[in-house]
């Protein structure tokens, strides 16, 4: 099998990695980002995600880590219960936690940090580093984000366009308040639409929260940590007292502000000897609670056909052709769910549950 490089170390990136470790095919990670700043937040996983990753890593300890949702609660924002449903095996797990655990199987060697790549201007197919000096390669696999500069860079008449909503993403560790919380996926919605407060509880004294925010009608104009807080603390002043206690008692030394792009239309998922993985390929707005196991369905099905096709080209046409479909299903949907989002909750469908199916 021929040399291979992958772009990113993230969960994209890193289950790529698990997978040709395990087909022992050769290969090297690059990281433009140094090690200790792949932390972040944390994921939803429905049982599908959850059975590519258990490929991959042992469920055992997976589950260690984690823990599953038994319900999706819908309340308003002031505590009144509007809809339930029950989750089939939603797994949700902190990032640094999937990350630690994906990095297992992968030696310290196989990946360089803080180190910039870009396609080379003159040599088709080629990576170089920002010193210009070539990457000797056969074959590319970039999976650098949602925002993907090697994308840009191969692709040049892509247009992104931001979607109608931003979040704010923390942790909060507090046993206090984990303990008055099940194993549920909980949702608080503003009576108005374009404001939500989602909870999970991850273990025993973890709780990973996020709000949603229709960026039309809330503009949050600087995003320091401090800023953020206070921001947080005024619009959800009288909300549900869960709410408040957990903005309140939250550290925000590493709150985020994720604003959400999405692709107009989709590129092609590779271009010569360089294919395209995860959010890289296909950015997924976050309504569709698929981003993980898309990505993790990428790389399993991509090292498939890297293994049982002869040519580079037919592998990628395969993977492409296996993958898109149901690629473009979850982007549809994800913009349904943006659109109830929006809505006041006496006009939104009933009982609409966060997670795209295919």
């Amino acid at each position: 099998m021929n040399k291979i490089v992958v772009v990113g170390a993230g969960i994209s990136g890193l289950s790529m990695a698990n997978h040709l470790e395990k087909h022992k095919i050769d290969y090297h990670i690059y990281e433009r980002r140094k090690k200790e700043d792949l932390a972040g937040h944390g994921f939803l996983i429905p049982q599908e995600g959850i059975e590519y990753l258990s490929q991959i890593i042992d469920p055992a300890v997976l589950f260690e880590h984690g823990s599953f949702l038994k319900k999706y609660v819908q309340y308003s924002h002031t505590g009144k219960k509007l809809a339930e449903k029950d989750l089939n095996k939603v797994f949700a797990i902190s990032r640094h936690a999937l990350i630690h655990l994906l990095s297992r199987n992968i030696s310290p060697e196989k990946i360089t940090y803080n180190t910039s790549v870009i396609p080379s201007d003159t040599e088709k197919g080629k990576l170089k580093h920002s010193d210009g000096s070539y990457i000797d390669a056969d074959i590319t696999i970039v999976s650098d984000g949602s925002k993907s500069r090697i994308r840009r860079c191969l692709f040049k008449d892509e247009k992104m366009r931001q979607v109608q909503e931003n979040e704010v993403v923390n942790i909060i560790q507090n046993e206090e308040i984990a303990a008055t919380i099940e194993n549920d996926f909980i949702k608080f919605h503003h009576d108005q639409g374009g404001l939500t407060f989602g909870i999970l509880k991850l273990s025993h004294d973890t709780i990973l929260w996020y709000s949603q925010f229709d960026n039309e009608k809330y503009k949050i104009n600087e995003c320091s940590s401090d800023n953020l807080k206070k921001y947080m603390l005024e619009v959800f002043a009288d909300w549900d007292p869960l709410v408040s206690s957990i903005i309140q008692k939250s550290s925000y030394e590493n709150v985020h502000l994720w604003c959400v792009y999405e692709l107009e239309e989709l590129n092609p998922f590779y271009k010569d000897n360089i294919v395209f993985i995860g959010d890289a390929a296909h950015p997924l707005i976050p309504f569709t609670s698929q981003g993980v196991t898309s990505a993790l369905k990428d790389s399993y099905i991509l090292t498939k056909y890297l293994v049982e096709e002869h040519s580079i080209t037919d592998a990628f046409r395969k993977y492409e052709a296996e993958r898109k479909p149901e690629i473009e299903t979850h982007i549809n949907n994800g913009r349904i769910l943006l659109n109830q989002f929006l809505l006041p909750t006496d006009q939104q469908t009933d009982n609409i549950l966060p997670i795209s199916y295919k």
